[in-house]
């Protein structure tokens, strides 16, 4: 497994790439200082099996670097690591195409499990991106919350690209259909479909689009 950490920091890169380590035996770690050493090593090695990137690095605007990892080089998982914890920074990070968002402050153990998770295809949503919202009707007239207001909370949660994508799974699209509509790549749409799931509890498409309009939320 090769894998490219890129941290501004080396004992941050150094501390990532002992534990990495620890993955397979035959782990092969990349580092990347800057946004202009991220490209160069992406450019020179073609078999990066993942990417763990630093969320604000030195030549970087915004998100600009994780939208051009993640469209120009969308075959390849990438993972934001970052000392932010703002749950907006995580969203973010999802809409934009990563298929995970780790704190710094995470423990080792969950870091593997996660970098394993999204290695397999999945996508990890942190457990800050999915806080309550505040104020949350626990009861109604003495009843429990139904599942119309479950799931109207939990819209809330979804980002802007979360909820066009849904709209757009409404309308019966495939994610090829809406990669296209949307003019993002198709592993990009994978992420956004995974992240809906989890966020609405749904099974499948199907009941996240039910779910969605019984609620409300669009239009079929």
């Amino acid at each position: 497994m090769k894998i490219l950490v890129a941290d501004d920091h080396e004992l941050i890169r150094e501390g990532l790439g002992r534990a990495l380590a620890s993955l397979a035996d035959d782990t092969e770690i990349v580092q990347a200082k800057d946004r202009a050493t991220v490209l160069e090593q992406l450019e020179r090695h073609n078999n990066i099996d993942i990417i763990l990137i630093d969320l604000f690095m030195p030549g970087a605007k915004g998100f600009d670097l994780l939208i051009t990892v993640s469209n120009t080089y969308s075959h390849i998982p990438v993972i934001v690591i970052s000392g932010s914890e703002e749950p907006r920074n995580m969203r973010k990070s999802i809409d934009n195409g990563a298929s995970g968002f780790i704190p710094k402050s995470a423990t080792t153990e969950i870091m593997l499990s996660a970098i394993k998770l999204v290695y397999s295809g999945g996508v990890y949503i942190p457990p800050g991106m999915l806080i309550p919202i505040q104020n949350k009707r626990k009861e109604e007239n003495g009843t429990n919350v139904s599942l119309i207001d479950e799931t109207r909370d939990a819209a809330y949660k979804l980002t802007k690209r979360q909820k066009e994508v849904l709209d757009l799974m409404a309308r019966g699209m495939s994610n090829k259909e809406i990669a296209r509509a949307l003019d993002i790549s198709e592993h990009t749409v994978k992420i956004h479909v995974t992240a809906i799931l989890k966020l609405l509890n749904a099974e499948n498409r199907t009941e996240a689009v039910v779910m969605a309009h019984n609620a409300g939320i669009i239009d079929t």
